[in-house]
């Protein structure tokens, strides 16, 4: 475990240098180990640095919403009716994600191993960090933040059709019991929940979490090479977190999308890994948001 005045950042990540950040991070993730299940989230005092960087990337963001992203997630997105001027508190969140949908929003203090966050969601439980991306790169974050944990993510939450795609996805992997198992479930993961679009008025949109809350990416996301729907290529296709994504599957509509993925969630489990699919080695296990 890092001191507690300190935490521990890849040599790469861009408030390595900085003390003050760091201290910063430790801190909040300090304020996040307080929380006990069933009782309030422990608020975090954000700076006003804090608050530009979100209200800029929000602003941002919000503007190609309009143009790149889902008709349901921007249904959901104006049901949560996140603040653009400061960093929500995950506790006005939680209150509002779990009228709409019965999710529920639990503060961690960063990553957490892969079947601890995806058997949560079984649960209705989304884990989420409360610190903020550094203020140098405010559109870059090498790991989840509380942006994308929020506007990725949550906002989608707000939808109960993905509310319980979620649901159905953290169940899945609670049924996996070896490594590969789970990495080819991670992998479909991460081509449709983080990266994954939607064919819509005869263009592509996204809907995952790991589009929607990257400014670049969203630029971009279009010119990649799109394949259909194929959930046994997801499974065992490789990817590299730190570039833009070079492949991507695109459902034919958000029925379709529903549809499939439903279908592959409810029935997905060790025995359907052992008799339908080739084991998949290493992989990632988040989302790292790209300039």
């Amino acid at each position: 475990m890092p001191a507690p005045d300190d935490v521990e950042l890849p040599e790469d990540h861009p408030g390595f240098s900085d003390e003050s950040y760091r201290a910063r991070r430790a801190r909040i993730a300090s304020i996040a180990e307080t929380y006990e299940p069933g009782s309030a989230i422990p608020a975090v005092p954000y700076t006003d640095t804090e608050n530009e960087v979100w209200a800029t990337v929000s602003r941002e963001l919000a503007a190609k919403h309009e143009r790149l992203a889902c008709h349901a997630y921007l249904d959901a997105t104006e049901r949560m009716q996140l603040p653009r001027d400061r960093v929500p508190q995950l506790q006005e969140v939680n209150e509002r994600l779990s009228e709409l949908t019965g999710f529920c929003v639990r503060p961690v203090a960063g990553l957490v191993p892969a079947r601890d966050f995806y058997g949560a969601l079984a649960d209705r439980t989304f884990f989420a960090t409360q610190y903020v991306r550094h203020h140098s790169v405010p559109f870059y974050t090498p790991e989840p933040d509380v942006i994308h944990e929020l506007i990725g993510h949550v906002c989608m939450l707000g939808s109960s059709s993905f509310a319980d795609l979620y649901e159905l996805a953290g169940a899945a992997s609670r049924r996996t019991t070896s490594d590969d198992a789970l990495e080819f479930f991670s992998r479909v993961f991460w081509f449709t929940i983080e990266f994954g679009v939607v064919w819509e008025d005869g263009e592509l949109r996204a809907y995952g979490a790991g589009l929607l809350s990257s400014y670049g990416e969203l630029d971009v996301f279009r010119e990649a090479e799109v394949h259909g729907w194929d959930v046994h290529a997801m499974g065992t296709t490789e990817y590299d977190i730190t570039k833009y994504q070079p492949l991507i599957y695109a459902a034919a509509s958000e029925a379709a999308l529903v549809r499939d993925l439903t279908a592959f969630f409810s029935s997905y489990d060790e025995a359907a890994f052992a008799s339908g699919v080739a084991g998949a080695n290493g992989g990632q296990q988040r989302v790292a948001v790209r300039p």
